[in-house]
């Protein structure tokens, strides 16, 4: 019982840490936004003042309700490859963003912006489709117990 109760701990508060983590890089963005616009001579720009949505929302929005939703998800073998498909393409995004409103904010453009969020649109999409097969597995084994 006292393993059990261990386990289940160590599972929640890895979980909010998760979603901290990523407010904590959201807010980040946002003192990045900040610092760059003191110093851009007065240009801003779209991509860079909202790439802290990306991890407000597909982060810590994100892994709070997976949370609330699926609260035992992590224990499912292979839940790792989710975890890091999925961030790294909320992380792909989020960089890209950055590097779009640089550039911007440069007054030029450059094809390889788009790279960016391509790659971390496959990210994310190869991630929530491999978190549909955990949820069809959970839902599955849930109904067993």
């Amino acid at each position: 019982m006292f393993i059990s109760d261990t386990k289940r701990q160590v599972i929640k508060r890895w979980k909010s840490k998760t979603a901290f983590i990523y407010l904590l890089l959201s807010m980040t963005a946002i003192l990045l936004n900040s610092i760059y616009s003191i110093f851009g001579h007065g240009v801003s720009s779209a991509a860079m003042t909202w790439m802290f949505l990306y991890p407000l929302l597909g982060g810590s929005l994100f892994y709070f309700l997976l949370e609330g939703f699926l609260p035992g998800i992590k224990q499912i073998k292979g839940y790792r490859i989710f975890y890091n498909s999925y961030n790294s393409g909320i992380a792909l995004f989020t960089l890209g963003s950055l590097l779009h409103g640089i550039v911007d904010i440069a007054g030029t453009n450059s094809p390889f912006v788009t790279i960016y969020y391509i790659t971390g649109g496959i990210g994310v999409i190869t991630g929530l489709i491999i978190l549909r097969i955990f949820f069809a597995i959970y839902r599955k084994a849930s109904r067993h117990l």
